[in-house]
């Protein structure tokens, strides 16, 4: 999240939009498309994955077939980093909070 967070915000995003992704469900930040998308990275991110018909279908609505591949693969690229960063216990380094700060001063 901190990295992502960091490009989120060099690509645009507000503070409140980035705070919204962990209650993306009942945030107005997001819209049908994005949630789409949230809907099958958190599917894809359980363990085990499991992305239901409903899911999938959803996503279809929004995305090309070569969106979904590439959002796929983008979901399986952020699981497999995060799950070596737990096997090195590598903790955020705060990347995210010194860009807002500097922002700020």
């Amino acid at each position: 999240m901190d990295t992502n967070a960091v490009g989120s915000s060099a690509a645009g995003a507000s503070e409140a939009r980035i705070a919204a992704v962990e209650r993306w469900r009942e945030s107005e930040e997001f819209n049908p498309a994005e949630r789409a998308a949230l809907a099958l990275a958190e599917a894809a991110t359980a363990t085990p994955a499991e992305v239901s018909d409903e899911i999938f279908a959803e996503a279809r609505r929004h995305f090309s077939e070569r969106q979904l591949v590439e959002l796929a693969a983008t979901v399986a690229l952020e699981n497999y980093r995060a799950r070596l960063n737990r096997v090195f216990a590598v903790e955020s380094q705060g990347f995210h909070g010194r860009r807002t700060q500097r922002s700020r001063e």
